[in-house]
């Protein structure tokens, strides 16, 4: 059984804050061995249930977080950026499994650290005429790999909003938000023993995805005008308003399109820190 991991880090147990996910912040050190440690136990209970290999894709920020020499060797790991499929690099369809550790909720969510892949620059992402953020996107390319997302670890938020987007994710809640840099945390030993037996649980009940529908519609609605007047430069992309995107096409070309998107707002805005 191969599986796949992805890592985001606002969801990682015991971080609330920029100065826990954001280099140089003071606390961030430390939050990378957090990481790490979370992303261990769901490799620990990857192979408990039988995996036969475990590729980790560090998908949060710099996506040069997870820490080499502290992550259980029996992980192959993507560290760095850029990357074509940004936080579902290296997925395909030879993977039985996807497993999302540290993950957040979407932008206008009241979750811990929540936005939707660029702060405050992307307001509103839907997927055919349903608002989503980066678990719904992420779900929905994976499944189109026939690949099914199984777990999904983060704040209680990020969880609910896994959940409500398919109901078969199992979650594992590691803290529970008070505000957007506020939670009630979970003890580090037990999170990290939730984390645990709940990959193995999810991966011992595996079911098979739904065939992807053929075409897909994403829209994305910026902040910033400037970006959807860039944006309509790409062949295939329509301008719905001043500050809307829409493109239609197979989920696993919208997600690589998308990571475009992304590139070209990052060089248009010059967008600062979310936080």
């Amino acid at each position: 059984m191969k599986v796949y991991v992805s890592a985001d880090m606002e969801g990682i147990t015991g971080l609330v804050d920029a100065e826990d996910v954001q280099p140089p912040g003071r606390d961030y050190e430390r939050g990378r061995v957090m990481m790490t440690e979370d992303v261990n136990a769901a490799i620990r209970g990857a192979y408990a249930a039988g995996a036969t290999s475990v590729l980790v894709n560090d998908a949060h920020g710099p996506m040069r977080n997870l820490l080499p020499d502290l992550l259980d060797p029996r992980a192959v790991l993507i560290k760095g950026r850029p990357k074509p499929m940004g936080m579902i690099e290296g997925l395909d369809p030879s993977y039985d499994a996807v497993l999302c550790v540290g993950f957040h909720a979407r932008a206008g969510i009241l979750g811990v650290l929540s936005h939707s892949f660029m702060g405050h620059e992307i307001e509103d992402i839907w997927l055919d005429d349903q608002v989503t953020g980066e678990i719904g996107l992420f779900e929905a390319t994976a499944s189109a790999y026939g690949v099914p997302l199984v777990l999904l670890t983060g704040d209680d938020a990020a969880c609910a909003e896994a959940a409500a987007w398919n109901n078969r994710i199992h979650t594992v809640p590691v803290k529970y938000a008070k505000d957007r840099f506020a939670a009630q945390l979970v003890p580090v030993a037990e999170a990290r023993a939730a984390i645990e037996s709940g990959v193995a649980s999810a991966l011992g009940s595996l079911s098979a995805v739904s065939p992807p529908q053929a075409s897909r519609t994403l829209s994305v609605r910026w902040q910033s005008a400037s970006v959807t007047s860039h944006l309509q430069a790409i062949p295939g992309v329509i301008r719905v308003d001043d500050r809307t995107v829409t493109v239609t096409g197979d989920m696993v070309q919208l997600y690589r399109l998308f990571n475009l998107f992304l590139r070209v707002a990052t060089a248009v805005t010059s967008n600062p820190p979310y936080c």
